[in-house]
């Protein structure tokens, strides 16, 4: 059995030890133009789509075990809206609160821009978001421009649960 990865302390003010035993604590920082091949090879890892993730990688949400990127998470910003994406873990680093983690963090971002409500498309993960106050809504009630992006248009099927969070 493979010893369990550990995480870096992170640098970021205020964040606190993710998984069960408090031990593991990601090293979390905004992508870089230079981080996109590793995100795309998460994403691919993760069965998540490409599509439109370098026209968005400044607001990526990143964690990194020394050089290896172990989670992601970004959003699209639509005006007031945004569209929460690519929320991935490395199978490796699973289980351990690092999507949780990176999600915080998303939405703290959001938030900071002044984001009023995020959106999210999930064919596996509706059961996990809530726990982040996100519901689900009938995917026509998401805002037209959030319907108009890449996602909405042809990354995600039609089958795909849209859910809805209120950042105000």
């Amino acid at each position: 059995m493979a010893p369990t990865p550990r995480l870096r302390r992170s640098s970021l003010p205020g964040e606190r030890p993710c998984g069960q035993q408090g031990r593991v604590t990601p090293s979390i920082r905004r992508a870089r133009l230079e981080d996109l091949p590793a995100l795309e090879g998460l994403l691919s890892l993760c069965g998540l789509p490409l599509q439109g993730v370098a026209a968005h990688l400044g607001t990526f949400v990143l964690a990194w075990d020394g050089s290896r990127l172990a989670g992601s998470v970004g959003f699209e910003p639509y005006g007031a809206d945004g569209l929460l994406r690519s929320l991935a873990v490395h199978p490796d680093y699973r289980g351990r609160g690092l999507g949780a983690t990176v999600t915080r963090h998303a939405l703290r971002e959001a938030r900071r821009r002044r984001l009023r409500r995020l959106l999210l498309l999930t064919e596996t993960a509706a059961d996990y978001f809530p726990r982040f106050g996100f519901r689900v809504i009938p995917r026509e009630q998401a805002p037209a421009a959030v319907r108009a992006s890449v996602e909405f248009t042809s990354a995600c099927p039609v089958s795909a649960v849209c859910m809805e969070r209120s950042l105000a």
